[in-house]
């Protein structure tokens, strides 16, 4: 178990590394070359997979989440789940970030399994290496850990060391971004049907159309590489999952900000991919409110 502990630390290391060399490894946190964002170039922060999608930019909000998902009847027999939320996220310094990413209550309720509890606490640190407003290019990586602390009637208590990569894009009004994980399970078995390690990425794009409304579209992927053999995957609600159906799922959505430090959004989800999984479809509804 010890070695296993070494060499996850060692692949998270590595990760976050390679990505600072990749693109220069110096952290740009003030470009006085550059000009601030303008209004009109405000990108909207991901909405779907919460958990998971990341942007690049450093910022202080609080991001209240709801969840409403309807599982498919070839998942234990259908049903739904709601996830009801706070994210946290905390400038630090002009290039770092606490992200406080997921905790939150669970509800399932299918005709084969059911339960309520609460979600498994994660965080961890965001750092911006690279800033280039002219540019509209941003790329940040990131750090974080998942808590043993929540029900294992909702499938939760899985300690989990996650590393993440993303990149964002702007031409304009046009806003593109990705974000790429690795999580590792830290071996403690706590969830009722095992642990798994598994890679997610994520897509994202957004166009302002005016300063109160922007439409988005973002697509969503998790392979699990290491499986714990249950027959079915389920995305990022825990760490089990089949290791050979990997699930993919779109979203389309929107942003409004009725006040300047105020922003709503929602976005209907539905699977890419048709195998034995939690797609059926979801709504997430949440607001990003600035401090």
């Amino acid at each position: 178990m010890k070695n296993h502990h070494t060499t996850t630390l060692l692949c998270a290391a590595s990760l976050l590394a390679t990505a600072a060399l990749t693109f220069g490894g110096t952290p740009i946190t003030a470009n006085k070359e550059t000009k601030p964002v303008a209004d009109e170039d405000t990108v909207v922060h991901p909405v779907t997979s919460p958990y998971f999608a990341e942007d690049s930019f450093i910022t202080s909000d609080i991001r209240p989440v709801f969840v409403y998902h309807n599982l498919p009847g070839n998942f234990l027999g259908g049903g739904q789940a709601s996830v009801t939320a706070v994210q946290v996220r905390l400038k630090l310094t002009d290039s770092l970030q606490f992200v406080a990413y997921k905790d939150g209550w669970l509800d399932v309720s299918t005709r084969g399994f059911g339960g309520r509890g609460w979600n498994d606490i994660a965080a961890g640190i965001k750092w911006a290496f690279y800033r280039n407003d002219a540019a509209q290019f941003h790329a940040a990586v990131g750090l974080g850990y998942e808590f043993a602390s929540g029900d294992r009637s909702v499938l939760q208590r899985d300690d989990e060391l996650r590393a993440w990569l993303s990149v964002n894009k702007g031409f304009g009004k046009l806003h593109l971004g990705a974000t790429l994980n690795y999580s590792w399970s830290m071996g403690n078995g706590g969830s009722l049907l095992g642990d798994s390690d598994w890679l997610s990425w994520h897509v994202h794009a957004d166009y302002q159309v005016n300063k109160w409304f922007s439409p988005l579209v973002e697509v969503n992927g998790y392979h699990t590489t290491r499986g714990s053999g249950v027959p079915f995957s389920v995305a990022d609600v825990a760490n089990i999952s089949n290791s050979g159906s990997p699930t993919v799922s779109a979203a389309v959505g929107f942003e409004v900000r009725p006040l300047k430090k105020v922003a709503l959004r929602a976005a209907f989800e539905f699977p890419l991919t048709h195998d034995r999984d939690v797609y059926g479809n979801r709504m997430t509804f949440s607001s990003v409110i600035k401090f």
